[in-house]
């Protein structure tokens, strides 16, 4: 029976690897909107959080989204990522 690999990702927050599944996508669609993928499936650039709203507030003050995105990330996207972050049931 073979095993399968089990993919590895790092946090942009606290910068620890984790199974994939652990983790929540946040990505910038084709059309530059940012969201949370909880599937894993959307197209477009993605980079990986925590389910904890500190790491999120780590990758903010440290950038590591607007690196990552390339891009300007405005202070609503944050904010709306935090709610739905604590949405989540974090």
């Amino acid at each position: 029976m073979k095993t399968r690999k089990i993919p590895i990702r790092m946090c942009a927050g606290c910068g620890e690897r984790k199974e994939k599944k652990a983790l929540i996508r946040v990505v910038r669609g084709p059309e530059g909107d940012i969201s949370l993928d909880g599937t894993g499936k959307k197209s477009g650039r993605g980079a990986y959080i925590c389910r904890d709203p500190q790491c999120l507030k780590k990758a903010r003050k440290a950038r590591r989204l607007e690196r990552s995105f390339a891009c300007q990330i405005p202070d609503e996207v944050y904010s709306r990522l935090e709610g739905e972050l604590e949405a989540d049931g974090t």
